[in-house]
């Protein structure tokens, strides 16, 4: 049975590290495996469209991400030991996350991604990433490398305008409608 995990936000120390890489031996461990579980759950329950690890107090290199639209090509998936095999392109949004509440920023982000990685059950996994689905991708593995959205954001501020908040919502629940040049990546 899944369980919800605390969201840790901004100033906490676990979000400023690089996360460990996740050894093979771990995935066939039941507590690895229920910790893939609550991140899910965790992260439908906030709601998100991607979770990392660090973002729940554990210091692992895996995120769990589902833009919980009609495309089975952006989710659900788990990724441990994640890395980008291909990066180009820039494209601006305007991006948000659960771990800094009710902010949001300008920021670049690569406009197409290829992260490739293992599923919770040890096959190599190959996730090709465009758009929303691209910049979520980007920004959780940005989490697993103890950085956070902030870091690189322009103009943060509280989510107040109408572009503002749908950016935000996103965060919260993709689909929501942003203007077509600014979307928001999730956690």
């Amino acid at each position: 049975m899944p369980y919800l995990r605390e969201i840790i936000i901004d100033g906490h120390p676990t979000l400023r590290k690089v996360a460990k890489k996740v050894q093979p031996h771990e995935l066939d461990d039941p507590l690895f495996q229920q910790l893939i579980d609550d991140m899910f759950e965790t992260m439908y329950h906030a709601p998100g469209i991607g979770l990392a690890a660090p973002q729940i107090n554990v210091s692992k290199r895996l995120f769990v991400v589902h833009l919980q639209d009609d495309d089975e090509k952006h989710g659900p998936f788990v990724i441990v030991n994640p890395k980008f095999t291909l990066v180009e392109g820039e494209i601006e949004s305007i991006e948000g996350c659960l771990s800094v509440p009710g902010m949001v920023g300008d920021l670049s982000r690569h406009e197409h991604v290829v992260c490739a990685g293992l599923d919770r059950n040890g096959k190599r996994v190959e996730l090709d990433g465009a758009g929303l689905f691209g910049r979520c991708l980007q920004h959780e593995m940005d989490h697993l490398n103890g950085i956070l959205y902030i870091d690189t954001a322009k103009n943060i501020r509280p989510a107040v305008t109408d572009e503002e908040k749908a950016a935000l919502a996103e965060v919260e629940v993709a689909g929501s409608a942003a203007a077509p040049d600014a979307a928001a990546a999730p956690a």
